[in-house]
C-alpha cells in the first residue's frame, strides 16, 4: 500500500471510530472528509509530510489534520486513532461493514443489547428485547438479518465491466414486464464507480406485485434475500454466456446483490437522485435544501420537514412537492445546474454555477491503441480497419505490441517493417478511415524504450506503456515515466501506471510530475478504456483536468467486443470532469494528424 492510501484508510476508520463513541458530527465529518482528499490527492503525501503550509492549502486538510499527517509519517501511527480503538470493541467495526447498518445504529445496538461483534448481533436479533428499541420494529429486525446473512455469503465488489452488461439485462427484463411503464439503473452503477457492491433497479409500474414476482423469478436468481410491497432484493449469478471478463475458471461465475425499487411515478426524479447518490453528495443536496428552508428525500423537495414517524410519500399527508419529478427540476429549486451522475461524488460539484462540459461517447472520433493478430489481437488487420470504420471513425491506429513482450508477440523490427507493407496495402484498399501505423512500444524499468530513435521516429504514432517491473518503488516508478514523456517521438502514454483493479496495484509514480511532463512535453495520458484497467483512473484524470494536460481515451482493441469497452473509458473521463476539447481523441482528423505528426522524422 502506498503512504497515501494508508493514511486515508486511517481516517476513515477514525471517522468511524468517533461516531461510534458520540463525537460531535463536525470531528466525524471531518475525518471522513480527510480521507476522501488524501486517497484522492494524485501525489504523494509522505514528501510534504511536515510541510503544514502545503498540506492546509488542499481542501479539506486542517491544522490538526496536517499534525496528524506528520505524526503518521514520523512514527506509522495516529495516536488519536490507537485511543480510538482502545474504546471499541474492535469486533463493532466489522459490525458497521453489514450493508445498512449505519453508526447510529450499530451505537444503539451496542449501548442497549450489548453488541460487539456478528455473533452477539445474531444473538440481539434473535431477542424479543430488540423491537423494545426506537425505530427497530420486526420489519426492520428482519432487514438486518437479511443484509447480515448477505454480508457473510458475497464475495469482494464486481468490476463495472462484469456488472453492467448484467445491469442493462435486469432493465429489459423489467422494461418488458406488464404494467412496468418505466425503468433504469441507479447507485454507483450510474455513477460509474470501477466497482460495483450491488445493482439498484428503479421501476414505476401500475402493477407493483407483478413486477416484483418477475424479479423474484427471473433467471438465474440463486436466492430471494427479501420482498416487501416497495423493495425486492436478490442475488444472482453472473450469465456464463456473457464472456465478459477473464481469469474464472469454468462454473465459477460470480454474483452479486440486486435490489428492485418500485416507486411512485411522481417521485420518479427525487428518488432516481436519492439512489444514484452518493451519499457525500447527497447529504451536501439536504445541506443545502435545509439552509433554504425545506428538506429534501426520495420522494421529492418540500418546502418544510415532513413527519418522519409516517412512512411512504408526504404527498399522501397534503405536503406538495417543490419539486420531484424530474433531476433537473430539483437541482433548479435548488439554484443548482444539472450535475451529471459521474461527478456527484461531493468533488466540488456543488459549487459550480453553469453544467460542466463533459465528454460523451458520441464526441469519440479516434481509436489510437488497438492490436491486430500480428502480436496479441485476435482481430486480423482488414478486420480492425471494418470495426473502427462501422463505429463512424476518422482515425484507426494499429499499435502491435514492441519486441520485449514476448508474452504477446511483440514485433521484432523486421516483422514491424513487414506490417507497414501491409497497412499501406490496407489504405489503398479501404475509404473514409485513415489507417495509422505505430506501436504500443514497452517503456523498460529505467525508462528506455523498446525500439530505437529512428524507428519511433519512422512509425506514424507511439504509444510508450509498462508492461514488467510493474512493482518499482515510487520513486523510480516515477523517474521511469518521466524519461519515456521527455522521448521526442513519443505522443501517448498508455496505462500509466499498469494496474489490474482488484489484481495488481501496478506503479505508483507522483502523478502530478507526470503531469507536468506531459504537458511540458505536449504528451497525451491514456485512460485505458478496459473495465480491468480504468488506468489513468478518475483522481487522476482530475489532477491532470485541472492542470491543463491532453487525454487519451483508448479501448486497447484485442478483440472485437473491445471497442464496446469505450463506454467505460468515457464514464471515467466524465468522473474526472474531462471536457471533450482535452481528449485527442475527439478532434478532427486534420488536427489529430498535425499533432501527431510534429513528432515525428
Amino acid at each position: 500500500m502506498s503512504f497515501n492510501s494508508d493514511l486515508a484508510d486511517l481516517f476513515e476508520q477514525m471517522a468511524s471510530l468517533l461516531e461510534l463513541t458520540g463525537a460531535n458530527r463536525f470531528r466525524v465529518n471531518a475525518h471522513a472528509k480527510a480521507a476522501r482528499v488524501i486517497a484522492d490527492h494524485p501525489a504523494d503525501l509522505e514528501p510534504i509530510a511536515h510541510d503544514q503550509a502545503a498540506l492546509t492549502a488542499l481542501d479539506g486538510i486542517g491544522k490538526g489534520t496536517a499534525e496528524k499527517i506528520a505524526e503518521f509519517a514520523d512514527t506509522g501511527e495516529i495516536g488519536e486513532h490507537r485511543e480510538l480503538l482502545g474504546a471499541v470493541p474492535p469486533g463493532l467495526l466489522t459490525v458497521m461493514e453489514v450493508p445498512g447498518l449505519g453508526p447510529k445504529t450499530v451505537k444503539l445496538l451496542w449501548d442497549e443489547m450489548g453488541v460487539t461483534d456478528l455473533d452477539s448481533l445474531k444473538a440481539a436479533l434473535d431477542s424479543e428485547k430488540i423491537l423494545d428499541l426506537p425505530r427497530m420494529g420486526k420489519k426492520s429486525v428482519e432487514k438486518i438479518r437479511a443484509s447480515l446473512a448477505f454480508a457473510e455469503s458475497a464475495g469482494d465488489r464486481l468490476l463495472l465491466g462484469m456488472a453492467r452488461p448484467l445491469a442493462d439485462l435486469l432493465v429489459e427484463r423489467m422494461e418488458a414486464v406488464e404494467g412496468v411503464t418505466r425503468c433504469a439503473f441507479a447507485g454507483s452503477m450510474r455513477r460509474g464507480r470501477e466497482t460495483i457492491g450491488d445493482i439498484d433497479i428503479l421501476v414505476t409500474t401500475d402493477d407493483p406485485g407483478r413486477a416484483h414476482e418477475a424479479f423474484r423469478e427471473q433467471k438465474g436468481v440463486v436466492q430471494v434475500i427479501a420482498s416487501g410491497e416497495t423493495k425486492t432484493s436478490v442475488r444472482l449469478e453472473l450469465p456464463s454466456d456473457f464472456g465478459r471478463w477473464k481469469g474464472l475458471a469454468e462454473g465459477d461465475n460470480p454474483t452479486v446483490q440486486a435490489d428492485l425499487r418500485v416507486v411512485p411515478a411522481s417521485c420518479w426524479g427525487a428518488a432516481l437522485m436519492y439512489f444514484t447518490g452518493s451519499k457525500n453528495h447527497n447529504v451536501r443536496l439536504r445541506e443545502r435544501a435545509i439552509k433554504k428552508g425545506m428538506t429534501l428525500n426520495e420522494y421529492g423537495l418540500f418546502p418544510e420537514s415532513p413527519d418522519e414517524k409516517h412512512d411512504g410519500p408526504p404527498q399522501k399527508r397534503g405536503v406538495e412537492p417543490v419539486a420531484c419529478e424530474t433531476e433537473e427540476a430539483i437541482y433548479a429549486a435548488l439554484d443548482l445546474p444539472w450535475l451529471a451522475p459521474e461527478i456527484r461524488e461531493d468533488r466540488g460539484e456543488l459549487d459550480v454555477t453553469d453544467e460542466p462540459d463533459l465528454i460523451r461517447v458520441e464526441d469519440i472520433r479516434a481509436e489510437l491503441h488497438a492490436h491486430t493478430t500480428e502480436s496479441d489481437g485476435s482481430l486480423p488487420l482488414a478486420e480492425l480497419v471494418a470495426g473502427a470504420k462501422g463505429r463512424g471513425f476518422h482515425t484507426i491506429a494499429v499499435t502491435d505490441h514492441s519486441r520485449s513482450s514476448v508474452q504477446a508477440n511483440g514485433l521484432s523490427i523486421e516483422r514491424l517493417r513487414a506490417q507497414r507493407e501491409a497497412i499501406e496495402a490496407e489504405r489503398g484498399r479501404v475509404e473514409g478511415i485513415t489507417v495509422l501505423h505505430g506501436s504500443e512500444v514497452d517503456i523498460l524499468a529505467d525508462g528506455s524504450l523498446d525500439y530505437d530513435d529512428d524507428i519511433l521516429a519512422w512509425l506514424d504514432i507511439v504509444v510508450a506503456s509498462p508492461h514488467a517491473a510493474l512493482s518499482q518503488e515510487p520513486g523510480k516508478a516515477t523517474d521511469r515515466l518521466l524519461r519515456a514523456i521527455a522521448n521526442p517521438r513519443v505522443n501517448i502514454i498508455g496505462h500509466p501506471t499498469g494496474r489490474i483493479i482488484s489484481r495488481r496495484k501496478g506503479l505508483e509514480p507522483a502523478m502530478d510530475e507526470l503531469i507536468a511532463a506531459a504537458i511540458e512535453h505536449d504528451v497525451a495520458l491514456e485512460i485505458n478504456a478496459h473495465w480491468l484497467r480504468l488506468d489513468l483512473r478518475d483522481t487522476h484524470v482530475r489532477a491532470a483536468v485541472d492542470a491543463g494536460c491532453l487525454i487519451a481515451i483508448n479501448c486497447d482493441v484485442h478483440s472485437a467486443d473491445d471497442f464496446e469497452n469505450i463506454r467505460f473509458g468515457v464514464q471515467t473521463a466524465r468522473r474526472g470532469w474531462l471536457p471533450p476539447d482535452r481528449c485527442v481523441n475527439t478532434w478532427s482528423a486534420e488536427k489529430l494528424h498535425a499533432w501527431l505528426g510534429k513528432k515525428r522524422g
